[in-house]
């Protein structure tokens, strides 16, 4: 089952598209991490995905093709904003009470409980809290209500590197003991390469690419090879990215072929990183398109 769907979605405001022609799939029990620069898109997306935008073309649906709007998705789904969102005059037990009366289905013995283990005080106002505090009552007050799928705008935006750690450790233990499924949207990519097993990258208001993260890591390598040699071997293999020195240069290319795959006299192959994968599509270089249809090409061909 795929938890979020989305054929031909787009958003135009006025004359300008926030997100256009995305086609997308999500698996349930993954942790996605959603990525790309400031007006990519990533934010416009989350919010058509639980409902709280209609899209001006394409369709998107929810947990198996249940449409975002649908009554029954409020219960389902959480939505976490990138500000915490919290009554910051109310204490953190108002917060609970009233997060339990707006939710038929909201575990309140164990919010309470998860808080006091975290150590924060239940008298205290939200408002008075630290941001880490903040993001782990919000957080909290989502996943007792015990949703299908969790979404998060940006939550680890204004934490500390601690604080982000604690943050994600709550989220995992979400997904492995209630099978929670996880949109996250983040810029940091250090954080998310250690635990997404899936990731969509946006740029420019379109999909750039999307996948199993390891998939997509095992069939993208990084040639080093002479910088005399890159234009003849990027004739032949349309890279996503080409860096230049003088002496040196460096293709970004998707094989779709095993790590082992042959590459062409004098030139290395090299696996990239979440980080380089991501920053690749985000600004290629060279031959290549800007769109999510990058091209795929055998090591073998070139060989020869």
């Amino acid at each position: 089952m795929n938890v979020i769907e989305t054929a031909d979605l787009g958003k135009r405001y006025g004359k300008a598209w926030a997100l256009r022609d995305c086609t997308l799939a999500i698996p349930e029990g993954r942790l996605a991490a959603l990525v790309g620069p400031n007006g990519a898109g990533k934010s416009t997306l989350m919010n058509m995905a639980v409902g709280l935008t209609l899209p001006s073309t394409g369709t998107v649906t929810l947990l198996g093709g249940m449409s975002a709007t649908a009554p029954a998705m409020l219960q389902d789904i959480a939505f976490m904003a990138q500000d915490a969102p919290l009554y910051k005059n109310l204490s953190v037990a108002d917060m609970l009470h009233l997060t339990k009366n707006l939710n038929w289905r909201f575990d309140h013995a164990r919010a309470k409980a998860r808080l006091v283990d975290l150590g924060i005080p239940l008298k205290k106002k939200a408002g008075k809290l630290s941001g880490g505090q903040q993001a782990q009552v919000a957080l909290t007050l989502a996943l007792a209500r015990r949703p299908r799928l969790l979404v998060l705008d940006e939550p680890l935006a204004a934490l500390d590197p601690l604080a982000r750690q604690d943050f994600m450790g709550t989220v995992m233990t979400a997904m492995a003991d209630d099978g929670v499924s996880v949109l996250l949207s983040s810029h940091a990519l250090a954080d998310l390469e250690r635990v997404a097993d899936f990731v969509v990258v946006l740029g420019g208001g379109e999909l750039r690419i999307a996948g199993d993260t390891d998939e997509l890591l095992a069939e993208h390598r990084l040639l080093t090879g002479p910088a005399s040699e890159a234009d003849r071997l990027a004739g032949l293999l349309s890279p996503i990215q080409v860096k230049r020195a003088e002496a040196q240069a460096h293709l970004l290319v998707r094989t779709g072929g095993p790590a082992s795959a042959p590459v062409p006299p004098g030139w290395e192959a090299h696996p990239v990183s979440l980080e380089e994968l991501v920053l690749a599509y985000l600004r290629p270089t060279g031959i290549g398109s800007s769109s999510a249809s990058f091209p795929r090409t055998e090591l073998t061909e070139v060989t020869r």
